[in-house]
């Protein structure tokens, strides 16, 4: 290996280079912050990113920076989202599970790429353990591999592994991980999860995100048999399923027998638990993402979130209004993949109201929303006052169903506006029973 301190191993990064940050809850900070203290000797390098949990603001998102660094991520993830917000950054806008095909065909060129990465194995290979997602391709596409090896990083098979010979330059570092706490759901977040779980059969494979609501899922389904994983994000939520035998992958076509993510964030026991356990497999999030494969497995489960939605059934989960919030992430993917899955289904779950009191679905979405799952795709649409399903039904029909999952205290606006788009194919529906 050729071991160097953090500020010996950036000084291979150069003006005008392209450079892929890793994410996920393992951003290489100390990398990262070397190549900052660079910032008034570069000018014009590009940095790439996509979703990942951030200590705090990342430290070259200041304006002194401005022209040496710009920030262009598929993810607006906490660490940049404000800078991005100011005009100083940008976001691609691209299906997570397609970016990596922008770094295998030079769209997204990258010339450096910084780890995160576990300590040796007796072969000499090292692990990117929690975010193999975007980092499997930037380390095959990179000019340069620069990784931090760290012990605190999980050694995990699959996709994100790399020998210490193609290492252009290995920094030992002692980082703990990210972590991040499992929310309790509030009573709302369990009312949604119970009326999600209500609609998953036994033997699902199961694709869940990160949050209250995905947590109350998890633990509404602690009476199932025979679930399997197969998600984009791992958390400490489905520990207690696999632990207890509930989720045993022994339906799935995919992987059978194993548990299928492309990063994952939780805890130290998340954590602990993914080092060198075979039960658990990272991929590319081209692999992982991709519907074709998805669909492979039998009742795909596919559980996702978001922030608004409009009486259509356009669904809103990357921005408010104008403001960029996060991104498309793996939404698109996993509700395509289980719409083509033998008895799949797909569920875009949100609580009727923001904790503000405003009301989430709406006559139409707010000027400048975002569409990510589009009215086509929509299908059961859950909030804490239940679940519709949406699939098949014409606008009129969409309207009525969600008014009636909306806030009580918004319906009545929403049952005047639905009246006056749609018209008598609406108001008939009062008579005919619909």
């Amino acid at each position: 290996m050729n071991v160097m301190t953090a500020d010996e191993a950036v000084r291979l990064i150069h003006s005008g280079d392209h450079v892929y940050i890793q994410g996920s809850t393992s951003v290489p900070e100390t990398l990262v912050e070397a190549m900052t203290r660079r910032g008034h000797e570069l000018r014009d390098v590009t940095l790439y990113s996509g979703f990942s949990v951030s200590r705090g603001p990342a430290p070259y998102c200041r304006p002194e920076f401005k022209d040496s660094f710009l920030v262009d991520t598929c993810f607006v993830s906490n660490n940049v989202r404000q800078w991005i917000n100011e005009g100083y950054g940008t976001t691609t806008p691209r299906f997570l599970g397609e970016v990596p095909a922008l770094m295998r065909d030079g769209q997204w060129p990258v010339d450096v790429a910084l780890l995160n990465c576990s300590m040796p194995d007796s072969e000499g290979f090292v692990s990117f353990g929690v975010s193999a997602d975007l980092a499997t391709a930037a380390a095959r596409n990179a000019r340069t591999v620069i990784a931090q090896l760290n012990p605190n990083m999980p050694f995990s098979y699959g996709d994100p592994v790399i020998h210490v010979s193609k290492l252009a330059a290995a920094v030992m570092v002692d980082d703990p991980l990210v972590e991040v706490p499992t929310p309790e759901p509030t009573e709302r977040e369990i009312a949604i999860g119970n009326a999600i779980a209500a609609h998953i059969p036994d033997g699902a494979t199961l694709q869940i995100g990160v949050g209250g609501i995905p947590n109350a899922v998890i633990r509404a389904l602690k009476d199932h048999k025979h679930l399997g994983l197969h998600t984009e994000a791992m958390t400490d939520g489905v520990l207690p399923l696999i632990e207890k035998g509930v989720i045993d992958n022994s339906m799935k076509r995919v992987y059978p027998g194993r548990s299928v993510a492309c990063l994952a964030l939780g805890s130290k026991e998340l954590y602990r638990h993914m080092d060198y356990n075979k039960d658990m497999i990272f991929k590319d999030v081209a692999w992982t993402n991709d519907p074709f494969i998805i669909s492979r497995n039998p009742r795909v489960m596919a559980i996702n979130s978001c922030l608004e939605i409009d009486l259509t059934g356009q669904i809103c989960a990357d921005s408010i209004g104008t403001r960029l919030f996060s991104g498309i992430g793996g939404q698109h993917d996993f509700v395509y993949g289980a719409s083509r899955s033998a008895g799949g289904k797909s569920f875009i779950a949100m609580t009727s109201t923001t904790n503000k009191g405003q009301g989430k679905i709406k006559p139409v979405l707010t000027p400048g929303a975002g569409v990510v799952t589009t009215r086509f795709q929509a299908n059961y649409i859950v909030t804490e006052y239940g679940a519709v399903n949406l699939l098949g039904k014409n606008l009129a029909e969409r309207a009525r169903l969600l008014i009636s999952i909306a806030n009580p205290a918004d319906r009545p606006a929403l049952d005047a506006a639905a009246r006056a788009r749609f018209g008598y194919s609406y108001t008939r529906l009062n008579h005919t029973g619909v």
